[in-house]
This record gives C-alpha cells, structure tokens and sequence, in this order.
C-alpha cells in the first residue's frame, strides 16, 4: 500500500515531461529507488530551480581493477550526469582503511595506506572511461574524515545505537554464528554516511549489498539538520556464467582494461537470455531501441547479430570505434578457422609437388631454403595445420596456405 501511495505521489509530481523522463531514466535497470516520491520532487525543483542536483557514487579502492560489473552502477550516474545533474565520484581512501563489511561472513583485512593510493588512481582513470570527466567532480573522503579526530568521532557514533546496526543481516548472522565482529567495523556505515552530510548530496547510488550504508546516509543528514537524500540501487550483474555475480574470483568477468579481442569475443559467449539483462544494465541505447532489438528476435533475427551489437559498443566505450572494428574482423576470422573471407589465389602445375615450391611459386617463400626456415620455425600451415615436415608433398587438389599470421594463399594444384 505504502509504495503504490508513494508511486501515486510520484506521479502528481511528475508533470512534466522533463520530469517523467528523467524519473525514467532513472527507474531504467534499477533495483530500488527509494523514497521515490521524493526523488520526483527534487526533479521537479531542479527544474523549476534550474539547480542541479548533488548525486554521488561512492568507490572504495580496495582493488585495482574496475570490471563490468562495477560500471552498472558508473553507467546509471552517467546517464544522470547527461541529464545536467552535478555527479560526485566519491573514492573512499579513508573508509578503505576500515573496510566495508558489507556481506561479508568475517572481518576485511586491512589495507596499507600506499596500496589505497595506488588503487585509487587506476580507479579514477577507470571510471572516466564512463563517466565525462569535465563534469564530474572527484573527491576523497579523507578530507573530511581525518578532520574530525577523536572527539568527532564520538559525536557521530552518538548519532546510532548498536540495536539498530544489528539489524543489519550480516552482523546479525555473524553475531548469531559466534564470528567474531571488530568494532571498527560499525564504524565504516557511520562514515560512508557521514560522506553524505559532507557533500550535502541529494541521491546516492550504490549496489543491492549497499543499501544498509545508503539509509545511513539518510539517517545522518537528518540528524544534521540536512534535506534527507535519496537512494537508487543497482542489482549485481551476473558474470560471463549467467549464474554468479560479476568477480575476478568467479573467473566470470570482464575486466575494463582487457584488450579489446578479448573483451568483444567475451561478451558474444555470453547466453542470449543474459544478453537482454546486459542490454538494460549496461548498453547505452534508450529502452525503445531495446525494445526494437527485442522485436527483431522474436521475428527471427539472430540473436548472435545482436550480441554482435552489445559486443561492438562496450569494447569501442572502452577502447575506441576501431578496435572495436578490428576485434570484430578478428572474431569473424577466428570463426572461420582463421582464414579471411578474400585470399589470393594461385594455380600450379606438377602434382605432387614439394611445400618448399608450393611456398616460392606462390610467393609466400623467396626460395626453398626460406621456405625450409619457415617452416622450422612453425610459420607454415596448410589447411589451418601447421607444416613440420619440409619434405611434405601435396596431391592434386585445392588447399589454403598459410604463412604467419596474415599471409594466404589458395591454390589450386593439378
């Protein structure tokens, strides 16, 4: 009853058309976005206002790598970044001394001050690889954190009771299960949403696994006298397997930073049922254009042209519109056995014929003795299988030579 009363209220605030696409926009692919009447009404301000609004992302660097699954969250505060709203890129260099414990069955280990350092950057260059960096500010939130010392500290942990952080399931499992929790642990929900009051912000994205963090945001605002923000959580995508979420433990992953064959021939072995999730979560085209692709398949276009799609945008986002080009001839070569669609062709006389003249008449080899040398060294395949035999001798027919990597030759011997 409360959410149906809640999306009532969204609705009469949502008058504009502004307004209801920018609500849409933000409802594309997310898991919750609470209050959401709230949130329609700090859009109807802004625009009436012309203020944007303050939306953060926090990231702790508690890895160096981004992969794909972190991006859903990148993707959504881009496409309000687009809307004209003030996105914060928060990198949580204080709070990753702490470490979150957000479902997590035993205390994080630490991290060195120079590993957070060294994380960090690689996070920032990562996250502009989404995110527009012109219009987007970046902060650190040890500069707040460090300021508030011993006394701070205690007047923010006066501003939550321990009842209340039990709630919160995966201190509550521990506790039940006899595991040990640290007290520095209640302390990281305090600060990420102490981030909040210092930044003023008016929505906060995270994960499914954040929402326990973001409330905190809400609780802490109000008790500082602030306007309560808003939260929009992203679901976890499921990795390359379709069944467990994205992570470099898994093995199921992406990784931002993977050369761009890699990155394009992984997202087309994707499933096709996973592929329409990847499609909202992590695509750049509107839900209409989607919404087509969709169409097109179920009147039977192949699903693997429009993996070919998905695939062609992620690697051009993170690496450009060539390699992207040149990763897709790859993929088209690899799945022909490696042979280009057009190869010279040549026809010879004198079968059987020795593969050290097959090489130098079709000009793959300058004499017999290269030829000879290539083949030593592995270079020579005939029908996609490498030569080792230099005295080898083809019959009449037709074969595909191959020198290296690019070099073919179809030829034809009678």
């Amino acid at each position: 009853m409360q959410e149906k009363q809640a999306d009532e209220a969204a609705e009469s605030f949502a008058t504009s058309p502004g307004v209801r696409d920018a609500l849409a926009i933000s409802l594309r692919g997310c898991d919750e976005l609470l209050p959401q009447a709230d949130w329609a009404r700090k859009l109807a301000r802004a625009e009436a206002t012309g203020q944007p609004l303050r939306i953060k992302l926090g990231l702790d660097p508690t890895a160096p790598d981004i992969h794909l699954g972190h991006t859903v969250v990148l993707n959504k505060l881009r496409q309000l970044q687009d809307l004209g709203h003030t996105v914060i890129f928060l990198i949580g260099d204080f709070t990753s001394l702490i470490g979150d414990p957000s479902g997590r069955n035993t205390t994080r280990p630490p991290l060195t001050a120079e590993q957070i350092r060294a994380n960090a950057e690689t996070y920032r260059a990562q996250a502009f690889k989404v995110l527009d960096p012109d219009k987007t500010e970046t902060r650190y939130n040890s500069e707040w954190s460090d300021a508030l010392g011993a006394r701070g500290m205690i007047n923010l942990a006066a501003k939550y009771t321990v009842a209340r952080m039990m709630e919160r399931n995966d201190f509550a499992e521990r506790f039940r299960a006899g595991v040990a929790i640290s007290v520095h642990e209640f302390l990281y929900p305090l600060m990420q949403g102490h981030d909040s009051v210092a930044l003023k912000s008016d929505l906060e994205l995270g994960g499914t696994d954040q929402k326990f963090n973001l409330l905190m945001g809400r609780h802490l605002q109000q008790e500082y006298g602030q306007e309560p923000q808003c939260i929009l959580t992203m679901p976890l995508l499921e990795g390359l397997d379709g069944v467990e979420k994205m992570s470099k433990s898994k093995n199921n992953y992406i990784g931002i930073t993977e050369e761009a064959n890699t990155m394009f021939a992984k997202v087309l072995s994707i499933s096709d049922d996973l592929m329409w999730r990847w499609y909202t979560l992590l695509s750049f085209k509107s839900m209409a254009e989607i919404d087509t692709l969709r169409q097109d398949a179920a009147h039977g276009r192949n699903p693997r042209d429009i993996k070919l799609l998905l695939a062609r945008e992620i690697t051009a986002r993170f690496h450009s519109v060539a390699a992207a080009d040149a990763a897709q001839q790859d993929f088209a070569l690899r799945s022909r056995g490696g042979v280009p669609e057009a190869i010279a062709e040549a026809q010879l006389a004198g079968a059987p014929m020795g593969i050290g003249a097959v090489l130098k008449q079709t000009g793959l080899a300058a004499s017999v003795s290269e030829a000879g040398r290539l083949i030593d060294g592995g270079g020579v395949r005939v029908d996609s299988c490498v030569v080792s035999d230099k005295a080898l001798r083809l019959q009449a027919g037709t074969y595909v030579v191959q020198v290296g990597k690019r070099r073919f030759v179809r030829v034809t011997l009678s």
